[in-house]
């Protein structure tokens, strides 16, 4: 088979079409993050943007004119936000050898399988970086403790908790939260809950639906546009060791946010987004291959360049005491 010199970097879009196919599947793996910092391409690896202070989005101004005089004018500077861009890749070599091993098991797809591998790892750290930053008490300031955890079945009261923070939210920011942001563990302790089994058992018995039945419920329930859920997990223990299970997303935490529809407005009142440098890193997942004859291996790349930023943190409202 042919094959590049060693040392020269060949982009490969066939295989970055395994790895665009995997991102598609991203949130059926359990992975939300993207759907909460939605993907913003720029040019420059780091650099400003404007963010809209709240004042000139509440703000109250008379707007009657006279017959022949002036309109009124509003007058009013844009904020600063700032983003830098980190790259993030791993590297998977095939053996010559393991490649020949193989070579009769059609089904075995080496190329493929080490592409998809290694794209799984990157979106796992991604979605690592992003858990870690809005679930977390110290960038969401707007946070409030539930009175009865919601793993509580027979007395918590999720619905009240929810709207009490969705009041709380848009009177400190004007704004309404489309995405309510949940765990799978605190996913599965709402459909256990005496209140939202009770809220729908004569109507829409909750607990015969799928997961996507349940989850366009729980948002008509709680009043948001879409419930995410988060049920990616990771492996704690280092290289060696027994497996250690752990959730990406912390079960303590329900985030309600007003996130961006994923369009380029740069203007548009947001939690955050994720800055794809697209001069390095045209798409989120990049996949590359080259030669490394001294280990008489292909060594298949993927890496993205993104820095996960906040835009507005007063966008996000962060219920905390919700497991037990």
């Amino acid at each position: 088979m042919p094959r590049p010199t060693s040392a020269t970097t060949i982009q490969r879009p066939d295989l970055g079409v395994i790895a665009y196919e995997l991102l598609l599947k991203a949130e059926q793996k359990g992975f939300m993050g993207l759907k909460i910092l939605p993907i913003l391409r720029v040019p420059f690896i780091s650099g400003d943007y404007p963010v809209i202070p709240l004042e000139a989005l509440l703000k109250d101004t008379n707007t009657s004119r006279a017959p022949r005089s002036e309109y009124p004018r509003e007058d009013w500077e844009f904020e600063t936000g700032t983003y830098a861009c980190k790259e993030n890749g791993i590297e998977l070599p095939i053996d010559d050898v393991e490649r020949k091993m193989y070579a009769h098991l059609k089904a075995m797809r080496v190329d493929e399988i080490s592409v998809e591998k290694a794209t799984d790892i990157i979106l796992r750290r991604q979605e690592k970086r992003i858990a870690a930053a809005v679930f977390n008490p110290s960038n969401i300031t707007q946070t409030a403790a539930v009175t009865t955890e919601w793993s509580t079945a027979a007395s918590c009261t999720p619905r009240a908790d929810v709207m009490a923070a969705k009041r709380a939210m848009r009177l400190a920011s004007g704004l309404i939260p489309n995405v309510m942001a949940i765990s799978k563990t605190v996913f599965d302790n709402l459909f256990l809950s005496a209140e939202i089994l009770n809220a729908f058992k004569y109507t829409n018995p909750v607990e015969m639906g799928g997961e996507e039945a349940q989850r366009r419920t729980l948002a008509q329930y709680f009043g948001v546009g879409e419930v995410l859920v988060g049920n990616a997990i990771k492996d704690t223990a280092k290289k060696g060791k027994p497996v250690s299970i752990a959730d990406i997303w912390d079960d303590e935490y329900a985030l309600l946010a007003a996130v961006s529809s994923g369009g380029e407005d740069i203007y548009e009142p947001c939690l955050g987004r994720t800055y794809l440098w697209i001069e390095d890193s045209p798409e989120n997942i990049v996949v590359e291959t080259y030669r490394e004859d001294s280990r008489r291996s292909d060594i298949y790349r993927v890496r993205q360049n993104t820095d996960e930023a906040f835009v507005f943190t007063g966008a996000g409202y962060l219920l905390s005491n919700i497991t037990a």
